[in-house]
């Protein structure tokens, strides 16, 4: 490639190679790109297929900005930045902070990058004001004042008293922990990921008041899991700047199965199917009285190995819807999100097999899929599953949308008993049609 393109698409949206949006004539010359290319299409990231008169790109669920060589791929949500924004902070419960300027118009032009980094600013921001958390940590060091215990193995093994300082172990009270060591590296990730430039520049400033306090960290999946680990009603104000490390660093990189490691990208590109579980699960959760909303529940005991053919001694495979509605105990309702606008895209195979198998599985022989639109038009759909033979209905599959503006509006909006009770009208209209 020899001049730099910028691609421009929204979320499951296709472009075939055309002079009209940059793709003819284009090509993944170098290897380290090419390889690239077939990484990000592997993990179902980003789908990009060299034709003969140019590239052609799929995208999937996944939005943000990605550079090939000389090309930019971005992927754009179909939600409106500023709803977006609202959305995530519900589902993910970061609080309303300040970001950016008032202007909705900076808001909808910010990548989606942007939201997360500038959320995060505002977090850590809050989170400097109070001042940081400390806690006592372990430290084995020669004192001129003796502080702590006095470390007796260690005169043992010099010889004896031999300087003025003497070896203690003491627990001084200091910010410098593994949480805000992880925010440091947190705050690093974030300036070195957000576009626009006066974000950037305080996420700096942000990690740069941590410098004189801390002590610098690599940031990997096992710190964040540890941090994550350890919160407890004392660093509960933290969970959300935590959170929101762990999905600017996963939206940052790629983790291959079976492998520590993580490949880092030349951009960022964030899963909406993970926002969409968590905002699904949160309304569900606070909307369903009566029930309990199981989340990735296990259908045990529904496949087993055939006695006496199980030579390897494995386990059986247990399906795992996403939710499960439980009353007294019962399964009432199995639902499954996927973020696919299934009212403008067809239903994959994939989907409606794996579905069937979730109706099979209970009483009610029904399971949906939930999944987001924005189109006011759009109904639910039902697919019955029958006997070939007999055409005995064995099952039904339903295919229910979920108005994200409407969402929006009940999940953000002022709580008022009349907001209640239409949050509790979508909820059970969700789960059971």
């Amino acid at each position: 490639m020899n001049a730099t393109r910028t691609i421009t698409l929204y979320e499951w949206q296709e472009l075939e190679p055309s002079r009209e949006n940059g793709l003819e004539g284009v090509f993944l010359d170098a290897p380290p790109v090419r390889q690239l290319a077939e990484q990000l299409d592997a993990t179902g990231r980003l789908g990009i297929k060299e034709m003969r008169n140019g590239l052609a790109v799929r995208a999937r669920s996944y939005v943000g900005r990605i550079r090939l060589g000389e090309l930019e791929i971005t992927v754009l949500p179909k939600i409106r930045q500023s709803s977006l924004l609202r959305l995530l902070r519900y589902a993910f419960g970061f609080r309303n902070l300040h970001i950016l300027d008032d202007a909705a118009q900076q808001l909808e032009t910010a990548g989606f990058e942007d939201l997360l980094v500038s959320q995060l600013n505002a977090e850590v921001a809050e989170l400097l004001s109070r001042g940081l958390r400390r806690t006592y940590e372990p430290r084995r060091e020669y004192l001129g004042s003796p502080r702590g215990r006095i470390d007796l193995q260690r005169i043992a093994a010099d010889g004896g008293v031999v300087t003025a300082a003497i070896p203690c172990a003491h627990h001084p009270r200091l910010e410098d922990s593994l949480l805000n060591r992880v925010l440091h590296a947190g705050m690093g990730l974030a300036a070195s990921l957000a576009n626009d430039m006066s974000l950037r520049r305080r996420a700096r400033r942000l990690a740069a008041a941590f410098e004189e306090l801390v002590s610098p960290i690599r940031l990997d999946a096992t710190a964040i899991d540890r941090v994550s680990a350890s919160m407890n009603r004392m660093t509960r104000t933290y969970e959300p700047a935590v959170s929101l490390i762990r999905l600017i660093y996963e939206a940052s990189g790629i983790a291959f199965a079976g492998s520590p490691a993580t490949l880092r990208l030349p951009g960022f590109l964030f899963d909406m199917n993970r926002f969409f579980q968590a905002l699904l699960s949160r309304f569900l959760r606070e909307n369903l009285p009566g029930f309990k909303v199981r989340e990735e529940h296990g259908l045990r005991r529904m496949l087993r190995f055939a006695a006496g053919f199980n030579p390897q001694n494995r386990l059986a495979p247990t399906p795992r819807p996403d939710f499960a509605v439980l009353k007294d105990g019962v399964v009432e309702s199995i639902l499954d999100a996927k973020y696919r606008d299934l009212w403008e895209k067809p239903l994959p195979r994939n989907m409606l097999y794996q579905l069937a198998m979730y109706a099979a599985s209970h009483q009610k022989r029904v399971a949906a899929i939930l999944y987001p639109t924005v189109d006011p038009s759009a109904s639910e759909a039902r697919i019955d599953v029958r006997e070939p033979l007999l055409g005995r209905e064995i099952g039904q599959v339903q295919l229910r949308p979920v108005p994200m503006q409407l969402v929006e509006e009940l999940a953000c909006g002022t709580a008022t008993a009349q907001n209640q009770r239409a949050r509790s009208r979508l909820a059970l209209w969700m789960a059971f049609g």
